[in-house]
């Protein structure tokens, strides 16, 4: 069973993880010292913003707002804001010498095959690749591993500059038909339509307004269950509000006016669906989601006996939102599901659900596996086994059990690194899982679920040279004690004089697990001669429920604590110095460098907040940011904005100190966290008094939150990045 509930993660910034080039992917000689030369000093001039009087009243705090009218992403003012600032920006990173050679570095290692975890349905093999600098991943499919993949789908083929791209997949049970989503320009609006495979045409089904929903099939492959929003009015596609999504079943070869709505809350505007069809076929099971945090409700909706859906009406199953619950498998009439009841680490329950799918008492639900001292992060049933995937200190470890809950084996992982996949069918006898590490390219292996062997399936050829390299785990004591774990990745024989350049990367929000995988700027930087270092912060997934919470609400300043204390800790133990200390970090991880940037701009001596939430007061009013409000509060609550408005980015810029070099980023196109929120704070940021260094802002065109980005645009971009860090430190890149 395939769950849908991971929208806590993609609604958190599902993408924290690609913003720094995770999962994506050196050295001869080495390619970058530090080096006597000056960063580029030339003038800076930042475009006349213009104010507003604009103030609101908070609780009987008065709130100046004067940017406000850059919120409004369609006027002529705003845009021609947004062209003068890239003006400026760009002339700034043309002039640097490092820009060009740093970009070619990043295409050199970015250029090499990657692979996706494959999957199997309806007797096909299905898996991603793409041969290096494709725009986008294509789709293949093959009968069986050994023989020539074929197309199912290229989304290549569907723009002229790589800006459409394939948002999700759902394929029959027969492996007939494929579901598929594309989103243009990075926006999380989905399009859905179906291919038949055998003759590569696309069929007329067209699906439009889906947002944070898949599709899942029926068994008789008539059709699919999906959800979608009302159409947005005009001109607030990109930033009004999204509430009251609707379950629907979409009948194949009718309109999408016709399709039958399957369940909705119009009492609960917040409520999100999900739904995702047992592997037996006989049950579809509804997630209903409230916000980006792991509490959720979940319903029952029988299938008829010949694997189709006939119009039955849900049957809850727990609408409590009192914690997580996540279908793992059916196992005849029993339910197994994962979830933190009682349980902050995780375990496993069983539900019986009876003959005619009865609703046993809570109280009669009976642990499977029990919490154990790591957290529990996933769980999958293949091959009649339960493989549940844990986080020992933010590494991957994962344990096999029987269907009785049994513990039969662990399952050997290459090294201290992040496994992930293991999806399949309960009838299954194999699953595939990818392992990476930030000095190993992420590789895919097989893993034949009887006997617990793997073999490698697929290891990409890289120009990353990854024995000259080194990756260690360290732990960290924040302010209050809390011991927390970093990465530290650099070049073997790394002399430890307190002058190397290093870049810290965190994001410590919504339950999201940050762990050690191979990415391309981690990769760049070390070859340029950095030191990359990832550390694990409250507010994430890596310990726990508990961990979670303590990084949340009036709890949040946990996170800047222990990011600030990962810092201190690399001065102290000689890796670096704060003028050679730059961080970075995307949207939530946005908001994490802009409000430690405004508490200790003295210890670093750059920054880059990618695609951030800085307004923390006027967040929940856009797209989905109410669904946020889980993690951070409501600035509609006196007690919440007390504790936002002491930290929110925006608001607590210092004037009169002395700030870093900073480069903010977005995208035009974001719809998950507006750009407005960049525009409003580089506005602020570049009018008060910070300082000679750079406050500049790259806003990407036809680009959004970073889901679907072209590889050009995330080679430049990123690129960029490095550079601009690197002519900060006056580094020569060759």
């Amino acid at each position: 069973m395939t769950s849908r509930l991971s929208l806590g993660a993609a609604l958190a910034l599902g993408l924290c993880t690609s913003l720094s080039g995770h999962a994506q992917s050196a050295p001869a000689a080495s390619a970058a010292t530090a080096s006597a030369s000056t960063p580029t000093a030339a003038p800076l001039t930042y475009p006349v913003t213009r104010k507003v009087e604009q103030s609101d009243n908070y609780h009987g705090t008065i709130v100046q707002d004067p940017y406000r009218w850059l919120e409004d992403d369609n006027s002529p003012e705003t845009k021609a804001w947004v062209q003068a600032q890239n003006a400026v920006t760009d002339k700034f990173l043309q002039a640097m010498p490092q820009r060009l050679p740093t970009r070619k570095l990043y295409t050199e290692l970015y250029n090499f095959e990657k692979f996706g975890v494959p999957f199997k349905e309806g007797g096909r093999y299905f898996w991603t690749r793409n041969d290096g600098l494709q725009q986008q991943s294509v789709l293949y499919t093959a009968r069986s591993l050994k023989d020539t993949p074929q197309i199912a789908l290229d989304p290549n083929t569907l723009s002229k500059d790589g800006t459409v791209a394939l948002s999700g997949t759902a394929v029959s049970q027969d492996g007939r038909l494929l579901a598929y989503g594309i989103a243009g320009a990075g926006s999380d609006w989905q399009t859905w339509k179906v291919r038949d495979l055998q003759t590569g045409q696309d069929l007329p089904d067209t699906i439009e307004w889906v947002k944070f929903s898949s599709a899942s099939w029926t068994p008789d492959g008539k059709g699919f269950f999906y959800a979608r929003y009302d159409a947005p009015k005009a001109g607030e596609a990109l930033t009004g509000a999204n509430y009251y999504q609707k379950l629907y079943y979409h009948r194949l070869g009718t309109a999408q006016a016709d399709d039958v709505l399957v369940a909705e809350n119009q009492e609960e505007k917040q409520w999100g669906f999900g739904a995702d069809v047992t592997d037996d076929g006989r049950l579809a099971i509804i997630n209903i989601w409230t916000g980006s945090g792991r509490k959720n409700g979940l319903m029952l909706l029988p299938l008829d006996d010949q694997g189709g859906y006939a119009g039955a009406k849900p049957v809850p199953l727990t609408l409590a939102f009192d914690a997580e619950y996540q279908p793992v498998v059916l196992d005849g009439q029993r339910l197994i599901l994962k979830t933190d009841k009682d349980a902050p680490r995780g375990r496993l329950i069983a539900v019986d659900l009876g003959k005619d799918w009865r609703v046993p008492d809570p109280k009669a639900w009976t642990t499977l596996v029990p919490e154990g001292k790591e957290a529990m992060v996933s769980a999958n049933g293949v091959g009649g086994r339960l493989l549940l995937s844990y986080l020992a200190d933010a590494s991957t470890l994962v344990r096999e059990f029987g269907a009785n809950g049994k513990h039969i084996r662990d399952i050997r992982l290459p090294g201290i690194g992040t496994a992930a996949g293991f999806g399949g069918k309960w009838k299954d006898s194999e699953t595939f899982f990818s392992f990476t590490s930030l000095t190993a390219p992420g590789e895919i292996h097989r893993l034949d679920a009887t006997t617990g062997k793997t073999e490698l399936f697929k290891r990409p050829k890289t120009a990353f040279q990854a024995d000259q390299f080194e990756m260690k785990r360290a732990f960290v004591t924040s302010k209050d004690g809390t011991r927390l774990p970093v990465f530290i990745a650099h070049r073997k024989g790394l002399k430890l004089d307190g002058n190397n350049p290093t870049l810290l990367y965190a994001y410590g929000g919504f339950n999201v697990p940050m762990t050690p995988g191979y990415n391309i700027t981690a990769a760049t930087w070390m070859k340029m001669g950095g030191v990359y270092v990832l550390a694990v912060l409250r507010g994430g997934g890596e310990y726990g429920a508990s961990w979670h919470e303590a990084g949340t609400k009036e709890r949040k300043q946990n996170v800047f604590d222990d990011f600030i204390a990962a810092g201190e800790w690399l001065v102290q133990n000689q890796y670096t110095r704060p003028a050679r200390l730059a961080i970075n970090g995307g949207s939530n991880g946005g908001l994490l460098v802009g409000a430690v940037l405004n508490q200790r701009p003295d210890l670093f001596g750059a920054a880059v907040p990618q695609v951030g939430v800085m307004d923390m007061l006027r967040f929940q009013k856009f797209t989905i940011g109410w669904a946020w409000v889980s993690d951070y509060g409501t600035s509609d609550k006196p007690e919440d904005f007390q504790w936002l408005i002491k930290y929110s980015p925006l608001h607590t810029i210092q004037n009169n100190k002395r700030y870093p070099a900073v480069l903010v980023t977005t995208g035009d196109h974001d719809d998950r966290v507006v750009p407005a929120h960049s525009f409003k704070y580089t506005a602020t940021l570049q009018a008060a008094n910070t300082g000679a260094a750079p406050k500049l802002i790259r806003i990407e065109t036809q680009a959004g939150h970073g889901a679907g980005k072209p590889t050009s645009k995330i080679i430049e971009e990123r690129a960029d990045i490095l550079a601009f860090i690197a002519n900060t430190f006056g580094m020569e890149v060759r």
